[in-house]
């Protein structure tokens, strides 16, 4: 079986951002040549393709999208969609393992700028139809959790204060991380009064500065095994764990709202299959779609304490340029600049999240690259679809 092991090869993608005169096709096309052109390999190399895309049938009137892709690649192989990218990074994983395929194209794309005013209320339902008929927006859950934390924590007076400045500096460090990112969408440094003014502004407990944007843009990468990889690459990165874990839609209704349970399970059980401890890992993707959110997720993968996080941020945000002192410990999170910076085209995300891990584990990442006390070999890539509905997790390794 591992012989079998999912192994990446290459990847490939788009700057993110608005591409309103740039049809769908074309920013597909853009990163899957990028993944194809590395690892040297022909459209008609490739056993199977799995994509992703949230709403391109409503942004862009496409129907079977399964039909269209194999229009555009001019290619009859099996093609399957999905929502998120982690989705269908993990039918492609399974088919690896399984021997059904040995070379997997696997994209995601979206074009959400085309029609925002549209997808808004898309979005509510997708994260939350209780909410969405009670008149929320999609960034309602999120100030919820913040307030259902701090009760729960019992966070007040100046500890508070500093709650709301670190998740300012969480903003802030990820704009300043996508400086050097070329395809982030938004490579401007802010600075923590912008944030915290966004929020006074908005009259609410997370402004403006708090939330990831709404982009365009795809991402796409090779998926062979162990065996066939040094036929392509003397530097392939595998896939050593991956898991997914689900919970309610309905987040008034979930037991925690203080932490997403999805991502918990799906953490325990991808180093389990990993076979290595938490501590092994230096590098970290989180969907951080708000700050809260980016919070919250710190304390559900491990590695800040419930109800701790938001100090072990504030202490390390002048300590540390790219990373974060948490437990004692040296950790990268979201040097790409996250969902925040970097950019949310919701389909091709999770893809971005791995190219970032695949780039670094290669030493590849130029002005990116994490100058690190020790070597990196493990990285942690997380992504959720809805407001923690489902979550998952992989588990990356070099040589």
């Amino acid at each position: 079986m591992k012989a079998k092991l999912p192994t990446i090869i290459s990847v490939g993608r788009t700057k993110f951002g608005e591409h309103y005169e740039v049809e769908p096709e074309k920013l597909i096309e853009e990163a899957g040549l990028a993944a194809l052109d590395s690892a040297r390999i022909e459209r008609r190399g490739l056993d199977a393709c799995y994509f992703s895309d949230y709403f391109l049938p409503i942004t862009n009137k496409i129907g079977l999208e399964e039909g269209f892709l194999s229009e555009l690649l001019e290619l009859n192989i099996p093609m399957e969609i999905t929502r998120s990218f982690s989705s269908a990074l993990s039918n492609a994983c399974n088919a690896i393992l399984a021997g059904t395929y040995d070379i997997v194209l696997v994209g995601g794309m979206e074009k959400m700028t085309d029609r925002w005013d549209k997808i808004r209320d898309d979005l509510m339902l997708l994260e939350d139809p209780w909410s969405y008929y009670a008149g929320c927006t999609p960034e309602a859950n999120h100030e919820l959790m913040f307030r259902a934390y701090i009760k729960e924590h019992g966070i007040s007076g100046q500890q508070l204060d500093v709650l709301n400045t670190a998740l300012a500096q969480f903003s802030v460090k990820s704009h300043s991380n996508a400086m050097k990112n070329k395809y982030a969408q938004f490579r401007k440094e802010i600075l923590i009064d912008a944030v915290i003014k966004a929020r006074i502004k908005a009259k609410r407990p997370l402004g403006l500065f708090d939330f990831a944007p709404i982009s365009d843009g795809a991402s796409a990468l090779i998926l062979t095994n162990l065996e066939i990889a040094p036929s392509y690459t003397d530097k392939p990165i595998y896939i050593l764990g991956h898991s997914m874990a689900t919970d309610y839609i309905t987040f008034p209704s979930r037991s925690d709202l203080t932490s997403f349970v999805a991502t918990q399970l799906a953490m325990k059980s991808a180093l389990k299959k990993a076979n290595i401890q938490l501590d092994d890992i230096s590098i970290l993707e989180i969907y951080d779609q708000s700050t809260m959110m980016g919070l919250v997720s710190l304390e559900d993968l491990g590695f800040c304490e419930r109800g701790k996080a938001w100090m072990d941020m504030y202490g390390s945000y002048q300590k540390d340029e790219k990373g974060y002192e948490l437990k004692e410990r040296r950790i990268f999170v979201n040097v790409n600049g996250g969902l925040k910076a970097d950019g949310n085209p919701l389909g091709a995300t999770g893809g971005a999240e791995i190219f970032e891990i695949f780039q670094q584990l290669r030493l590849e990442a130029g002005e990116r690259q994490i100058k690190a006390d020790e070597e990196l070999r493990f990285g942690c890539v997380h992504e959720l679809e809805g407001f923690g509905t489902k979550a998952y997790v992989y588990i990356l390794g070099g040589k």
